[in-house]
């Protein structure tokens, strides 16, 4: 090949590539050198210059469990919008509404009985037992009524329609459980199983922080073996996968889609307890954020991933909880432990600019997306 030549092709090449670089990519390269450059400075701030609180190894350690705790919650209320998402490609903000649901009913309708009976004291395994039966019931029943009334007439309209659907429906469950049990707190039981410390390696972690991450994760193991190994499991990933193709093969898809939901339900009405166990205020407003945090984590994970939800939840948890006194304390930036819903969604925004698809999802081809 002739010089002349081989400049004029390297020419053609390098013009490729600087059309290729347009402004978007440009300034999306900016905001993350920039949120990485800030997230650097705090990290110097903290540990070299010594700005703020000066934490041990143990505060550190209560920090990163007390994230695995909450990250939890997030995880197993985030395996219900991945679900849904990954059958019908929409996403049920009404979500945390059954997570709430399950929580207040199981409270006024068994728990707050059960204490008055002296019963919880005597017999905690057991009304335990009987919360957990009757958040998973309730928060299932509030589930398979919406899906049956908002959401299955709406099966092939545009995806903008069952959206603002979910979201009225948010709105309605809300304020349902506002006129049936009040506008004020309502305290779930204290049960002595939870209360004080328990020891491992030296250190001292709360009971009740380790019963939900130890709760949690066998929940998820279980989840994940439904989905995998049993037949109603590999249906739900065949509609999935594709519904005229299920059809096809003699699966009912109307009912698989019910069974998604019915499953994702139970999960809020797991994390619904869980969440009082650890709080123990609930109101009707109480699924909002968790709901919205879990929708994030299942983001952050890869919507329509089950491992990819319950990873997102654990990182996201951990993220809020070491996050403010890591990168905002170093920053010198005051009340620094309010403000780990900045932590949550900048995250947030990282990932969807980093890698849209999400940390273990994958990306969707055009048609089925």
């Amino acid at each position: 090949m002739k010089p002349f030549t081989g400049c004029l092709l390297l020419e053609e090449e390098g013009d490729t590539i600087l059309r290729r670089l347009n402004y978007i990519d440009l300034v999306l390269w900016l905001i993350r050198i920039g949120i990485i450059g800030i997230v650097l400075w705090g990290m110097t701030g903290k540990f070299i210059l010594g700005v703020g609180n000066n934490y041990t190894v143990s505060d550190w350690l209560d920090f990163f469990v007390s994230g695995l705790s909450q990250g939890s919650l997030y995880a197993l209320i985030a395996l219900g919008y991945t679900m849904v998402y990954g059958v019908l490609f929409m996403i049920n903000f009404a979500h945390g509404e059954f997570f709430m649901a399950g929580a207040m009913s199981s409270t006024v309708l068994v728990a707050l009985p059960l204490e008055n009976a002296g019963l919880t004291a005597q017999f905690p395994l057991l009304s335990l037992l009987a919360i957990f039966v009757s958040s998973i019931l309730i928060s299932v029943a509030v589930a398979v009524l919406t899906e049956r009334v908002a959401y299955r007439p709406l099966r092939g309209a545009p995806r903008l329609v069952p959206l603002i659907t979910a979201i009225g429906a948010s709105f309605f469950w809300q304020y349902y459980f506002r006129g049936l049990y009040g506008s004020s707190l309502i305290p779930f039981p204290e049960f002595a199983l939870f209360d004080g410390k328990v020891e491992f390696f030296g250190l001292d972690f709360q009971k009740a922080d380790i019963a939900v991450i130890l709760t949690s994760l066998v929940v998820m193991f279980g989840l994940q073996q439904f989905v995998q190994r049993t037949k109603t499991g590999r249906a739900i990933r065949a509609v999935a996968e594709d519904k005229d193709a299920a059809t096809l093969m003699g699966i009912d898809v109307n009912r698989t889609i019910t069974l998604t939901f019915v499953v994702g339900a139970a999960m809020a009405g797991v994390a619904g307890v869980l969440y009082s166990i650890v709080f123990r205020q609930l109101n009707f407003i109480m699924g909002f954020i968790p709901g919205i945090k879990a929708f994030t984590a299942a983001v952050l994970g890869g919507i329509g991933s089950i491992p990819g939800a319950a990873l997102g939840g654990l990182f996201l948890g951990v993220i809020e909880a070491i996050g403010p006194p890591l990168f905002l304390e170093g920053l010198g930036v005051a009340g620094s432990h309010q403000l780990k819903d900045v932590i949550a969604f900048t995250m947030l925004v990282l990932v969807l600019i980093f890698r849209p698809q999400g940390i273990i999802g994958e990306r969707l081809a055009e048609k089925k997306a």
